[in-house]
This record gives structure tokens, sequence and C-alpha cells, in this order.
């Protein structure tokens, strides 16, 4: 099955982990372009085109400020990635209280007394 174009979708867009560090740096606030590049060490035509394809999606949205472009996340377009994840979010909090049990169980079967607590 042929892959699903980068800019289709949120997810599809999100599946580069150059444009997952680029939300990253912005979920800090509003950047420009500039500030962007430098901070993840990046060329600015390929930080350029990773936020056409976040605003095509409309994970990021773009204003002009003089002659700088600046970047912020658009939380309604993170919103279906949110409630998407938050599933496997509820499924990790299960199994690591279910781990937490196994563990205290475990503890409380296995402490066994010490050769001084024999003695007495």
């Amino acid at each position: 099955m042929a892959r699903a174009a980068t800019s289709s979708d949120a997810f599809n867009a999100v599946a580069e982990p150059r444009r997952r560090e680029i939300l990253s740096f912005l979920a800090l606030g509003e950047r420009s372009v500039s500030e962007i590049v430098d901070a993840l060490e990046c060329g600015q035509p390929s930080v350029s085109k990773h936020l056409r394809v976040l605003r095509d999606v409309g994970l990021v949205r773009a204003r002009r400020e003089g002659r700088r472009t600046l970047c912020r996340i658009n939380a309604d377009g993170l919103r279906p990635l949110h409630e998407w994840t938050a599933g496997f979010e509820r499924f990790w909090r299960n199994q690591l209280k279910r781990v937490k049990q196994r563990a205290e169980g475990r503890a409380t079967v296995t402490k066994s007394p010490s050769k001084k607590e024999k003695r007495r």
C-alpha cells in the first residue's frame, strides 16, 4: 500500500522527526523562522519546507511582522493528535499501575527476616 503524502493530514505530517522537533520548539512560544533555524541547526530552506507542511495541515500558524515570519502552534490543529494519543495514555497509566501492584506484591512476599531478626 502506498504511503499517504506527508501534507495530507496532521498524523502524516508529524511522522517526520524534524517536524516534531519544530513543534516541540514552538511549544515554548511564538518563534521566528530564523530562531527555529538556529535552534535546530538546520538550513533555512529545510525549515521553511517543514513549516509549510505543518501550516498546510493546520498544526502551525504564521504571521508576518515586518520582514520576519513568526510561527506558533495552532492548538485546534493539535486537538485530533491529542485526542488520539489520550487513549494510549490511559493504556500506559493502567499498565504502570499493574507493574506497581506486582512489584509491591512481590516486595511483601520476598521480604524475609534478616539473620538478626531470626536470632531473637
